[in-house]
């Protein structure tokens, strides 16, 4: 019997240490978010896409509509276009890979995405979260919400300038 209940908390001190770790602010994974950070920063389309698995499926402040990776750079190119600067602020991020129940991996990206606007330079600030899935260290998955919501409105109000130029001028 004092065998039994030894060997039984044995056991449990084993399984019990050798829980996998389902929180860390380190892994391969969190490397490969912050060179595709990075990447979009400089506009390195080639480099970004290499990260993705040719499967991947991209949702921007949606669940209904993704894209592709490959179709990933000319989605940054046609917003840039409105924009003189646009970057992530280096010192304001923020990264995790958790391991969820069922096993999957997933990075957590948090940052303030600044740009300067073409037409006026006028700086727009928005927080931004982003989360990936990895699977064999390639992104299968990938989720990014931010309210744009100042940004249109800045963009309105120039097209708004515009035309009342235009009825002036006219």
């Amino acid at each position: 019997m004092k065998k039994g209940i030894i060997i039984g908390f044995v056991l449990l001190l084993i399984v019990s240490c050798n829980k996998a770790q389902r929180y860390t602010q380190d892994s391969p994974e969190i490397d490969i978010v912050k060179a595709v950070i990075n990447n979009y920063d400089y506009q390195k389309w080639d480099s970004l896409t290499m990260k993705y698995a040719d499967t991947a499926k991209v949702y921007y402040n949606t669940r209904d509509l993704f894209f592709t990776a490959k179709s990933l750079p000319e989605y940054h190119k046609r917003n840039d276009s409105s924009f003189l600067t646009r970057a992530f602020e280096e010192n304001r991020r923020e990264f995790e890979m958790v391991t969820d129940d069922n096993g999957k991996n997933w990075v957590n990206f948090w940052g303030i995405w600044e740009g300067n606007l073409l037409e006026n330079n006028k700086k727009i600030e928005m927080p931004v979260h982003i989360t990936y899935q990895f699977i064999d260290k390639k992104i299968v998955l990938e989720y990014g919400y931010w309210d744009a919501s100042q940004l249109v409105l800045a963009l309105q109000r120039l097209e708004d300038m515009k035309k009342t130029d235009t009825i002036f001028i006219n």
